[in-house]
């Protein structure tokens, strides 16, 4: 019997990571998407979709924003190159769009918070960025209410015709 072919688990489009907390934790309005500035190992290590953003939020450091607190572990392909897995990591973005982010920071009280982390068709990191405010404790529990009804209300309009209720 022929031995199987491993199975190529990388990434080469769509979401490498995803901060699901983001969406709960922050109100979203705008989203944009940057490019990111990375080395060679940690693309490897984020095409095996290893990277975390939980924690990571982007900022401005000398005119430029850049991408604070994001895990992306050392790749394990035997390269000599090593990375610091949270060092910070440049966005790109026209001029225009980052003096409209950082006026959104300083005028309205906004954070910029990293919703997903993607490669895109022609096989680039892109990081999608949400000018997010934060929420308070009751009106993430009204969240919480709101989307347990939407499903509850889904359940009873599926099942009507079936009779069950």
């Amino acid at each position: 019997m022929a031995a199987k072919k491993p199975i190529n688990t990388m990434i080469s489009h769509g979401i490498a990571a995803q901060n699901r907390k983001a969406r709960h934790d922050y109100a979203i309005g705008e989203t944009v998407e940057a490019g990111l500035v990375l080395k060679g190992p940690e693309v490897k290590s984020l095409r095996h979709g290893r990277a975390t953003l939980t924690e990571a939020w982007a900022g401005e450091r000398d005119g430029e924003l850049w991408l604070f607190n994001a895990y992306i572990p050392e790749y394990q392909g035997g390269v000599l190159s090593r990375f610091e897995p949270r060092a910070p990591r440049k966005l790109l973005l026209h001029k225009r769009q980052i003096r409209q982010l950082l006026g959104a920071i300083t005028r309205e009280g906004a954070t910029l918070v990293p919703l997903n982390v993607h490669f895109n068709d022609r096989g680039r990191a892109k990081v999608t960025l949400g000018v997010g405010t934060g929420r308070k404790k009751e009106d993430k529990r009204h969240a919480i209410a709101e989307r347990d009804w939407q499903r509850s209300k889904a359940r009873l309009l599926r099942n009507k015709g079936k009779g069950d209720y």
